[in-house]
């Protein structure tokens, strides 16, 4: 098929095919690197519902074993939750949190050698870590919201 050129200043979007139809971006022609992205958002509640996480006093138990490693599931599933990714060969996906007086910080990392980068990945945990987070918390506090989910840094090599 023979590829429409574009006008002067009108921009393409690599998500759309010629006809405004969305689709998979084509990354074979690239070649594989290593990639790494950082990811951040916060959950922010009251300072009672995390001294009573801090005294491992919640329900629940220990919400932020949980919330890591549903993070760390959500990294590795991205290309099923996202409908455009590509499933990406992970080397390794991180999820830390820093609890202070009114939120939990949330950071992830990840890591791989592919054609293409690892963002939506390093988002994706952030943002599953954070619900589960709020899933197993709701219960003591009403108040909680999910807040500035963003992309830190990538890198690649």
């Amino acid at each position: 098929m023979k590829m429409r050129q574009r006008r002067e200043g009108a921009r393409k979007f690599s998500h759309l095919d010629e006809s405004g139809a969305a689709r998979m971006v084509d990354v074979g022609a690239k070649p594989a690197q290593r990639r790494t992205a950082v990811a951040m958002g916060e959950l922010r509640c009251r300072p009672s519902t995390l001294r009573a996480l801090k005294a491992r006093a919640l329900p629940k138990g220990d919400v932020l074993a949980v919330a890591r490693i549903a993070g760390i599931q959500a990294a590795k599933r991205t290309a099923d939750l996202v409908p455009l990714c590509h499933t990406l060969p992970l080397d390794r996906v991180s999820v830390d949190f820093a609890v202070k007086r009114d939120r939990i910080e949330i950071r992830s990392e990840a890591i791989c050698r592919a054609k293409t980068g690892v963002e939506m990945e390093a988002l994706a945990a952030v943002s599953v870590a954070a619900l589960t987070l709020y899933d197993m918390m709701k219960a003591v506090d009403k108040t909680m919201s999910i807040e500035s989910i963003r992309l830190l840094e990538k890198i690649k090599e």
